[in-house]
């Protein structure tokens, strides 16, 4: 059997476990369990989560597995010696090692990653590239892997790092079925972003939602104010104001925003021409959809395709 241990440490996130789930899944699906998923800690015994529930632990020691996967914890403390020393051992005698989340940081203090490509959740990425500067930091990225080394995002991202795994160990046919099982529309390529601008638009009214849900309906029309007001049952004027003071922006920002992320998932996860792609998402031509993009993830939509697919190869390394 393939074996797998997640190393935790003090207030550990409980999303670990749905990355187990993932190996769990593919076990049922398989003829016969191909997995056998160990959660390691320094010392052994119970290990606090961060919802403050504590968990049984086996003591890390000198155990061998094929896979080693670092867990994070909500605040960034020094990991315990015992569990990096673990870790330097890890590196050179198993089949693969990697983190999620914070767990970049324990990979990294234990110099795994030096001189690797690396990614953990954008909001703590760049006090990685601070305190570990050998690390050559991916900020806004899923799962990154180099070589033998895998590290992914924070959160759900450790669903597609076991994902991609599996995909991996077992073929991508049974991967794709134990997403289904999960209720996840796919494996989310390495290359994808973590962070949608989509989640900047917090309407809190009715009203406004009815106006961005018609939006996106129709982001291959022209979409006016007037037609957003429509939506929203009020006059173009009164949309205008309730619009910005909802969400921050104007509603002609907020629709170029709504098809530039449109356009983004378009081009990281299909092959349609960019025409084919900007006619799609209501821009008018290829140009000012290169235009949006560079506003607003500072690159052009050919370069956002391409760092897609290679963030995807890299998991056939």
């Amino acid at each position: 059997m393939h074996r797998i241990a997640y190393t935790v440490v003090p207030n550990f996130q409980v999303m670990v476990f749905a990355g187990m789930t993932v190996f769990e899944l593919a076990n049922r699906i398989a003829p016969e369990p191909y997995y056998d998923v160990h959660l390691l800690s320094a010392e052994g015994g119970l290990v606090q989560t961060s919802m403050g529930i504590p968990m049984p632990t086996e003591l890390a020691g000198r155990k061998s597995f094929d896979t080693v996967i670092a867990a994070g914890a909500l605040d960034i403390e020094p990991a315990p010696k015992k569990l990096l020393a673990f870790l330097r051992r890890a590196a050179t005698s198993s089949r693969r090692i990697a983190s999620v989340c914070t767990g970049a940081f324990v990979l990294a203090e234990a110099g795994v990653l030096n001189g690797r490509r690396a990614t953990t959740h954008w909001s703590y990425a760049r006090d990685l590239q601070a305190n570990y500067p050998q690390v050559k930091v991916e900020e806004d990225r899923i799962f990154v892997v180099d070589g033998p080394v895998w590290t992914s995002a924070g959160m759900t991202a450790s669903i597609d790092l076991a994902l991609g795994m599996v995909e991996r160990d077992l073929g991508t046919e049974h991967a794709r079925t134990v997403a289904k099982r999960l209720v996840v529309y796919q494996r989310r390529g390495g290359g994808q972003m973590q962070h949608s601008a989509l989640l900047d638009l917090d309407a809190k009214t009715d009203r406004i939602q009815s106006a961005l849900a018609f939006a996106r309906r129709n982001l291959h029309k022209p979409l006016a104010v007037e037609h957003l007001a429509e939506a929203a049952h009020l006059s173009p004027r009164q949309f205008s104001r309730a619009f910005r003071a909802e969400t921050g922006q104007s509603p002609a920002k907020a629709i170029e925003t709504l098809r530039v992320e449109a356009a983004r998932v378009m081009m990281e996860q299909s092959r349609h021409p960019i025409e084919v792609v900007a006619s799609e998402t209501g821009f008018a031509d290829r140009e000012r959809m290169r235009r949006a993009f560079l506003r607003a993830f500072g690159q052009p939509p050919q370069a956002m395709r391409r760092n897609a697919k290679i963030g995807a190869a890299t998991t056939e390394d």
